[in-house]
């Protein structure tokens, strides 16, 4: 349980100080950014305790927030997909996760890349809505959420296979 534990410990620091130093430094052509952090809240367990698992999505999206001086739009987005991802898991997973039994690294990766999908669009709609919060710039809000969400789900299935290949040696 301990190792456990310091999995996702360690797992929820790498992903905030890796967003925070070095992703939100990157913005190609001027609206392209990674939001890596969300990695946390995809591979979260799902046995694990509900309202613990949406306050360590809070807390992540309030530290992200913090740090680059946001305002809270990436503690409301983090909050909306983790309280949506039994819906995105069931979509993705259909009846292996009504009976409780995902496992993601031998999940198909069609259904590893549905399930990053549907909450990295999500997500990034929301983060971008709540950050114009303007109807007149919608189609800047579509640009921005579909081009960083196609970024942000090549580095998620990218970093994904690389950690479950180092995990099967």
């Amino acid at each position: 349980m301990n190792s456990i534990l310091s999995t996702h410990i360690v797992r929820f620091i790498v992903l905030l100080l890796v967003q925070v130093l070095v992703l939100s430094q990157i913005n190609f052509m001027g609206f392209i950014n990674p939001y890596l952090y969300i990695l946390f809240i995809i591979l979260y367990p799902i046995k694990n305790n509900r309202m613990l698992f949406i306050l360590l999505s809070f807390l992540l999206g309030l530290l992200v927030d913090m740090f680059l001086d946001s305002g809270g739009i990436h503690a409301a987005a983090s909050v909306t997909i983790a309280f949506i991802r039994p819906a995105a898991l069931k979509t993705s997973f259909g009846a292996v996760y009504e009976y409780q039994a995902v496992k993601f690294n031998t999940a198909s990766i069609g259904q590893r890349i549905t399930y990053i999908t549907i909450l990295t669009f999500i997500h990034h709609l929301l983060l971008f809505s709540l950050e114009f919060f303007n109807l007149s710039k919608i189609l800047l809000v579509l640009k921005n959420t579909l081009f960083s969400s196609i970024f942000t789900i090549i580095l998620c299935v990218l970093v994904t296979i690389i950690f479950s290949r180092t995990n099967k040696r």
